[in-house]
């Protein structure tokens, strides 16, 4: 039985990838608004910063970047090539972080090695990248 409550499904891939820190615009609002209005920011420290990374799981929604591991709340730009599908640029957020490589027990004990990283989920993707996404996962 699978533990995985993903809403999307996913498949394992070896992609290399550039990831950028690129924060997000302004927004200027009329002062009546302003007053009721809430955003999540995105975090600013690490904006500009840009590294290569290996996306390992990939869905419609999302993926895990091996990598650097960024802030949480970080937006970025991903840039990552996909057989079947060629060239792909999504703008994503990074929603959860593992600081280090690490291991937890496999299914039958043995070491099950996991690597440092980000797990973004796509704010923009083309609709033709989705699309080609969604064919290679559900082969």
């Amino acid at each position: 039985m699978s533990s995985d409550y993903r809403r999307a499904r996913r498949v394992i891939v070896n992609a290399p990838a550039v990831v950028e820190s690129i924060g997000q615009p302004g927004v200027t609002l009329h002062p009546n608004l302003a007053a009721v209005y809430s955003r999540v920011s995105a975090d600013t420290n690490s904006v500009g910063k840009k590294f290569p990374g290996v996306i390992r799981d990939l869905s419609t929604n999302g993926a895990f970047i091996a990598g650097q591991a960024l802030p949480l709340l970080s937006r970025v730009a991903v840039r990552f090539e996909i057989e079947g599908a060629g060239s792909i640029e999504v703008i994503g957020w990074v929603l959860w972080r593992r600081d280090a490589d690490c291991n937890v027990p496999g299914s039958t004990g043995e070491p099950l090695p996991l690597p440092q990283g980000i797990g973004i989920l796509f704010e923009a993707i083309p609709l033709e990248a989705r699309n080609a996404i969604a064919r290679i996962v559900g082969k």
